[in-house]
């Protein structure tokens, strides 16, 4: 098992000579697929790690560069603001060099394999993150690269967005999600799916409503709820909204209209009417007093309204994106180096 913050320096020592090491070995040279793959010690080793370097490197920008002559492959399916943004001005931060690699850049799946493509890429990087369409494209990129595979969105899981959601939610709710119960309102998508891993990993209950034929995949609704039955939380799905938001501590959403459904936006707007995430809505289903709101952007109107995605009290839209950057640092230090010391 993981330890979670531990002090090395003895209870007497100065200040100054205190240090922070945060063991994430049992992630050294692994995936990062989804959280499924992790354990809950994992889970919380990366967070620790996160907020560790933000506490760090807020203070003091260029005082940590362990990543020094380390190089990162950044495949690119998708286009990306915050993963592509965040994850180069980690690793840079880091002192490491990420090279940007989009499907017009580079032999994608297209004259040369994915799989040929792992090999190659890995006899001259560190690390691969790869932003795809389809999960077996992170399947195979894992399944035939010598260095570990980060995925930074596919249309089953998107690990990386989750770590910044929870550490988002720690924040607001004092440290930990234990004991949260998350709302999801809108597309059974690859945002709720990872909620619906992260649960019974961080032991927050997940209340979620979808339209008919917009639930999330039943074998990730399975095995995510029979974790979350085994760690004593909770995964309930309905078609109401209003039944989804009572007593939430957060209410989550996304677009109804993902990159590559552009042609079913008609369909996807009638279907989702009734599911915009409004003050009234919240009022109305009985979310808490202090409930708060995520997004993981871009934002279009339809899901949310300008007066819930600018509360300035409730909305945690723009801290949550800048989080991106302190998880995506957290999980390249984690596979290639097995943890920090801070």
């Amino acid at each position: 098992m993981l330890s979670s913050l531990r002090r090395l320096a003895g209870a007497r020592a100065p200040r100054a000579a205190r240090a922070l090491s945060i063991d994430a070995s049992s992630l050294r040279g692994r995936h990062l697929d989804s959280l499924f793959s992790l354990s809950a010690a994992e889970l919380r080793a990366l967070l620790d790690i996160s907020r560790a370097l933000k506490a760090r490197l807020t203070r003091a920008p260029a005082s940590f560069r362990p990543l020094v002559g380390r190089s990162m492959a950044m495949l690119f399916q998708k286009r990306s603001t915050r993963t592509r943004v965040s994850t180069e001005a980690g690793f840079a931060q880091l002192g490491g060099h990420a090279l940007f690699l989009g499907s017009e850049d580079i032999q994608l799946g297209k004259s040369e394999s994915l799989a040929d493509t792992a090999r190659v890429l890995g006899g001259y990087n560190d690390l691969v993150l790869a932003r795809v369409f389809g999960h077996a494209d992170i399947e195979q990129l894992c399944a035939h690269s010598r260095v570990p595979v980060i995925n930074a969105l596919s249309d089953a899981h998107h690990p990386l967005q989750g770590l910044a959601d929870l550490m988002t939610l720690e924040e607001r709710f004092g440290g930990s999600a234990r004991g949260l119960t998350v709302a999801w309102v809108g597309d059974g998508n690859n945002i709720l799916q990872t909620l619906l891993a992260a649960a019974p990993r961080a032991g927050f209950s997940v209340r979620f409503a979808t339209p008919a034929g917009y639930e999330p995949d039943a074998a990730v609704l399975a095995r995510a709820t029979r974790e979350a039955a085994a760690a004593g939380v909770s995964i309930v799905g309905s078609r109401d909204p209003l039944e989804a938001v009572r007593g939430a501590h957060a209410i989550v959403t996304d677009t109804w209209v993902s990159m590559g459904q552009e042609d079913a936006a008609a369909a996807r707007k009638a279907a989702f009417r009734g599911f915009q995430v409004t003050h009234e809505l919240a009022r109305r289903g009985g979310a808490r007093e202090d409930w708060c709101f995520l997004h993981c952007l871009p934002r279009k109107p339809e899901e949310v309204d300008d007066a819930v995605f600018y509360d300035e009290k409730r909305s945690l839209v723009f801290a949550e994106a800048e989080n991106r950057k302190w998880t995506v640092m957290a999980s390249c230090l984690a596979l290639l180096e097995g943890g920090a010391d801070l």
